[in-house]
């Protein structure tokens, strides 16, 4: 097994060697024949050990182990104990959950604060077979099957081609020791049922359904890789991106068949589940918008806008008498000239002496209103973004210049009338918006 650990790394996984590795070590089997292979092959590696408080005397006896382990293989090791009981309550999750998060979290932490490259977790080819089986049991589509990905990010797991039979028989071999988890074996758990209830029973009907199980999960990722390279055209040809945001024309959307799978095809990698809510967008009002964890969809007329959530704060920024105004958020310049010319959208004219300093750099709100040049009276914001068909994500985006509680300039679209140059005006400024 050693050999061909070593053969796996130099063919598939060579950019392991000469980074520094965090592994993550329970004290069962499979964690431990990792380390050993590793440790083997002259990988630079880090034992990480959970201590999840769960199984008293036994959870620290898997501690006391991991250490001596790590003492043995003259390995760092770095061990982080948990009240996985108490965080699980407080979260209201499952126990298991409860600890797949404190771990993960901990592992990431360890990632970005002592910069290792990547995290090598155990999973083998059997812990794949029982996620594809348990996605399958639950109804699932065709990336559920697709199984444990042997790279996630900085994830990596190099026993993925291992059987669980290979590495006992290795550990067996080379006299190593480890310790059983007593949860393993225990019934309520559906992964636990389908190891050790269901696997044996396909094995025994089917002596090859393993190397059967491999070669059809080999047509599924070459199928999966169809799909996507067939979707990435699609998204080539729809998508349109600007200003940090994806705009995609809804009539050519409901030219796709089947909808509903191009749907979840195009937008799950956002984050988004509902799918009856987002195939309704495209038939509902304009205003209608769907909520993933970071993004939105927003029905705006004939398109849908994909955006990510970002919390709107109302800022403020002081705008001085100076050459140079602002810098940040957006950069504006202000010069004294002499007469005016034909003023651009970026580019606004005014009487200075209107004007109160410092002036004020903020976002829009509700209930905002100004004189838009040219015209008499005063307008809502909110209705002249309408009337220029100006859309929800711009609008959050769009930037108001003050004087005291006065708009002085929807920067970009429209000067306020109050503030123009006439006969009387005595000194002129000039402001630009450096966009």
């Amino acid at each position: 097994m050693l050999s061909k650990f070593k053969s796996h790394i130099n063919t598939k996984l060579s950019f392991l060697k000469g980074k520094k590795l965090l592994l993550a070590c329970s004290g069962g089997l499979d964690s431990v024949v990792l380390a050993q292979l590793c440790k083997a092959i002259g990988l630079d590696l880090t034992l990480a050990h959970c201590n999840f408080k769960l199984r008293g005397t036994e959870s620290d006896g898997d501690e006391a182990f991991v250490r001596n382990l790590a003492s043995s293989l003259e390995l760092e090791v770095l061990v982080k104990e948990f009240d996985t009981l108490d965080y699980a309550q407080n979260h209201r999750g499952s126990v298991q959950m409860a600890a797949r998060e404190l771990r993960y979290q901990w592992f990431n932490q360890l990632l970005a604060d002592k910069s290792f490259d990547c995290l090598l977790t155990a999973h083998h080819l059997d812990d794949d077979l029982e996620t594809f089986l348990i996605n399958l049991s639950r109804g699932t589509g065709l990336e559920g099957l697709l199984g444990i990905p042997e790279q996630n990010d900085k994830v990596i797991r190099p026993l993925l081609v291992f059987t669980r039979e290979e590495i006992t028989a290795y550990a067996e071999e080379q006299k190593i020791q480890w310790r059983e988890d007593s949860s393993n074996s225990e019934s309520k758990y559906l992964r636990n049922k389908i190891r050790h209830g269901i696997v044996p029973k396909l094995k025994e009907l089917h002596p090859t359904f393993v190397q059967n199980f491999i070669q059809t999960q080999s047509y599924l990722h070459q199928t999966s890789d169809l799909v996507n390279n067939h979707l990435e055209e699609v998204k080539t040809r729809l998508f349109q991106k600007a200003d940090g945001t994806i705009k995609v024309n809804v009539a050519d959307l409901q030219k796709l068949q089947p909808l509903q799978a191009y749907l979840y095809g195009l937008f799950h990698g956002f984050g988004f589940s509902d799918w009856e809510a987002v195939h309704g967008l495209l038939t509902s009002m304009s205003g209608k918008e769907v909520l993933s964890k970071t993004h939105r969809l927003l029905k705006d007329r004939d398109q849908l806008i994909l955006s990510k959530i970002k919390t709107r704060v109302n800022e403020h920024f002081p705008v001085f008498d100076k050459d140079t105004m602002l810098e940040q958020p957006i950069k504006l310049t202000m010069e004294k000239v002499d007469s005016v010319t034909k003023p651009l959208t970026n580019t606004v004219f005014l009487d200075k002496e209107k004007l109160n300093f410092p002036m004020v750099l903020r976002n829009w709100g509700k209930g905002d209103y100004f004189y838009p040049f040219g015209m008499k009276g005063k307008k809502k914001l909110s209705k002249f973004f309408k009337d220029e068909k100006i859309d929800v994500v711009s609008k959050e985006k769009q930037w108001l210049l003050c004087s005291d509680d006065e708009i002085v300039w929807v920067v970009g679209k429209r000067a306020d009338e109050r503030f123009r140059v006439d006969d009387s005006t005595r000194q002129i400024v000039k402001i630009t918006w450096i966009s």
